[in-house]
This record gives structure tokens, sequence and C-alpha cells, in this order.
């Protein structure tokens, strides 16, 4: 099976680092998965998504000049993640906007009353 951009393949994660995952594809070829490529949300460690000896369905997103092979998780689950949005109820801008104005008014009020504290508390002036 010749391996072809754009093309969805199955895979087995083989080792995990810092930066992604490497994919052993048919054929005994290897890709890496950048950890970009691994979900649609923030990936902060890869771990937290993926193991060793997964299977995972891969794209593949390019292959350069030397051999080496780039492949996406989340551009061959786009269908799947495409059905589950719709099943979640969304979150209106207002809604977010309030929750943000609510926390950041909560870290403010603790800033003051850090930096109050630091200078003799409330209404005192040293002039």
């Amino acid at each position: 099976m010749a391996i072809a951009v754009g093309s969805i393949v199955e895979g087995v994660v083989t080792g995990i680092t810092n930066f992604g995952a490497f994919v052993e594809l048919p054929d005994k070829v290897t890709g890496l998965v950048h950890i970009s490529e691994v979900a649609d949300t923030y990936v902060k460690d890869v771990r937290e998504f993926l193991k060793e000896q997964d299977k995972v369905k891969v794209k593949v997103i390019h292959i350069d000049e030397k051999g080496k092979i780039g492949l996406s998780i989340k551009q061959a689950n786009l269908k799947t993640q495409n059905t589950r949005e719709r099943r979640q109820p969304t979150v209106s801008f207002e809604d977010k906007l309030a929750k943000f104005i609510k926390d950041s008014d909560e870290r403010q009020l603790e800033y003051r009353r850090a930096t109050d504290s630091k200078r003799g508390g409330r209404g005192s002036s040293r002039y």
C-alpha cells in the first residue's frame, strides 16, 4: 500500500515525545503526529491524549524530500468532531463574556487585597 498525501490510514503509536507522537503505518513506515495535530483543543501534554500501542486513524498531510511523513489525527477525525460539536450545547458569546468579566473581577479583587496589605491598608497615605 503506497502512502500518499491526503490519504487516511490506521497506525499504531510507537513513541511519545514532548513535541508529538510517532505512529507506525502499514509497510512498517513511521510518521510523526506533531503536538498541534493531535487534537482540536490545546494540547499541553501528548500523553493526556495518546499512549503507546494505541491504534489511531491518521491523515497524511505531507511527505518531505527526505522521506519524513507528517501526520494529523485531528484532520482524520474531522467528521467525528463535527458530529460531536453538534451534540454539545453551544454557549453564547454573552455567557462567555459574563463569565470572563466575573473571573476578571475576582482576580482584580484578590490583587487589590494583596497590594493594599503591603501598602498599609486602605486610606493610609504617607505623603
